[in-house]
């Protein structure tokens, strides 16, 4: 099948170019910046070396102040700045915006969360084998960052419409239908019992680590409920063609994807290999920008959009899909 690219956006224009830098690499200097200030402030009131890792028995691990504030700060930075340029170059569908601003937002609130709270336990210490337990530390900055990465994902802006000009291609698969025949495609797609069984025990074996080893109970029960929640939301979907596109639910109905019939360029089954082409399973962006809900390895609805973005879905009957779609998208090109 041949994608006619006419009367569509070109492919390397990624709008909102200002709001994904603000939030992958502006956000995060701020949230650094500003833990960086606060560890410096409390620098005389340190013991040397600094706690920097806690065991069974307590504290085992020590570290020197400067270096373990530069390498909290480069970490910081080379993770916003690999976010940064997929999303600025490759962002052209607000799904690769949200999660990468939304993940550069966690990744720096987290981080910069522990090390102020693990510097706060030492304040007044003058040996740091004596500092309490951090377990309160891990949660506060777990749910602070989930609660600022949810800001983000808010806020990134919206795909604006982009209606499409040009006819769908005449070699796309098609079904004979009568122009006042309505007809609707629903498929239920979902991870295998063998991934969730494989996701369920490292995330048991996990919590039992955190739990035994760090005396973190209560951090590892709420990690086993985000893994959870995260499990039933994204290996769990309604997928339905019909009047007014694709359209994809979670199985709490949130989040909800839409492709309307009117950006549709081209839809068209595939092959998908997940680590391949997405690096794992679930909501994902993958090469070249393309975005998709990927729960297992094999065929897959793609669907071209204009402004050269592409959605892919792991789905059974993908073809019929496919060809439903086209020709819903052609009889509206036509009414």
């Amino acid at each position: 099948m041949t994608v006619a690219p006419s009367g569509n956006r070109p492919r390397s224009a990624v709008s909102h170019r200002g709001s994904t830098t603000a939030w992958t690499l502006g956000a995060p200097a701020v949230v650094v910046l500003a833990a960086v200030a606060v560890a410096l402030s409390w620098r005389s009131e340190l013991p040397d070396p600094i706690a920097t890792h806690w065991g069974l028995d307590g504290v085992d691990g020590f570290g020197p102040f400067g270096p373990n504030l530069a390498a909290h700060a480069l970490i910081v930075a080379a993770f916003s700045l690999a976010l940064w340029g997929l999303a600025f170059f490759a962002g052209r569908d607000s799904l690769t915006r949200r999660l990468c601003n939304s993940t550069a937002v966690w990744f720096a609130v987290l981080l910069s969360t522990v090390l102020v709270g693990d510097l706060s336990v030492q304040r007044g210490l003058t040996d740091a084998t004596e500092a309490g337990d951090t377990g309160g530390v891990l949660i506060g900055a777990f749910v602070l960052a989930t609660s600022l990465a949810v800001v983000a994902a808010w806020a990134t802006p919206a795909d604006p419409p982009l209606p499409a000009t040009a006819p769908v291609p005449d070699d796309a698969p098609m079904l004979a239908l009568h122009d006042d025949e309505h007809v609707a495609w629903v498929q239920q797609v979902g991870q295998g019992g063998t991934m969730i069984i494989v996701v369920s025990s490292a995330t048991l074996v996990l919590v039992l680590e955190l739990g035994l080893g760090g005396r973190m109970w209560a951090f590892a029960a709420l990690f086993a409920a985000v893994v959870g929640l995260l499990l039933v939301v994204m290996m769990r979907w309604t997928v339905t063609v019909d009047g007014e596109g694709l359209t994809l639910r979670s199985l709490l109905r949130h989040p909800r994807i839409r492709v309307p019939l009117d950006e549709v360029v081209a839809a068209e089954q595939v092959q998908v290999s997940p680590l391949r082409e997405f690096g794992g399973w679930g909501l994902r962006t993958g090469r070249a920008g393309r975005t998709g809900v990927i729960v297992r390895k094999g065929p897959a609805l793609q669907v071209h959009r204009t402004g050269g973005r592409v959605f892919v879905v792991t789905v059974d009957d993908a073809a019929t899909g496919a060809a439903l779609l086209n020709t819903l998208a052609a009889r509206a090109r036509q009414g």
